[in-house]
């Protein structure tokens, strides 16, 4: 199966097409056929050298991504879900080694693969994981009310535009800064 991965870290150049072993789906995974994979600042970090103590456990190659989103095309033995093959859906994935997202095929624990919203195409869809759940879990951990004052730094960035989103719909008024080339 092709993937798109490193062996030697370094800048986009070190990013190159690498044949990995597939993988069918296990007891309570799902296998999704990837159409798109997004790029976070984690992505670049496995690639750019700045996580390799930690990568160090594995050998190379490594495979970055961490949101992907495509067409479930395998579900493993003792999976209980309402989703079934050929249901759009993105996912979660923490690369590990060859275990990333920029892969033709991703097998996940059942519980990190959801249907994806509806009226989203794949590469919409890819986008959404890591920085919405994260802009989520904030809000949520943060327990304001309706009609607080949020302040966000850095607003029009992936986590950033979330928050200000998400924020609103929650009813706080939110107060958000940007550069002045981000206009």
């Amino acid at each position: 199966m092709k993937a798109v991965g490193i062996m030697n870290h370094g800048g986009p150049e070190a990013l190159e097409v690498l044949e990995v072993p597939d993988q069918d789906a296990g007891s309570g995974q799902i296998r999704i056929r990837n159409f798109a994979a997004s790029v976070n600042p984690v992505d670049v970090s496995v690639r750019n050298g700045s996580m390799a103590e930690i990568q160090k456990i594995n050998p190379p190659p490594y495979v970055p991504g961490m949101d992907a989103a495509g067409v479930i095309d395998q579900i493993g033995d003792d999976v209980e879900t309402d989703l079934k093959v050929g249901d759009s859906v993105m996912a979660m994935v923490v690369p590990n080694g060859i275990h990333g997202a920029y892969k033709e095929h991703i097998v996940l624990d059942k519980n990190a693969v959801v249907r994806a919203p509806k009226d989203t195409n794949h590469i919409q869809a890819s986008t959404l994981p890591m920085n919405s759940l994260t802009a989520r879990l904030s809000l949520d951990l943060l327990d304001l009310n309706k009609g607080q004052v949020l302040a966000v730094t850095g607003g029009p960035g992936a986590y950033g535009g979330f928050v200000i989103q998400l924020a609103k719909a929650d009813g706080l008024t939110v107060i958000a800064d940007s550069n002045e080339s981000d206009r």
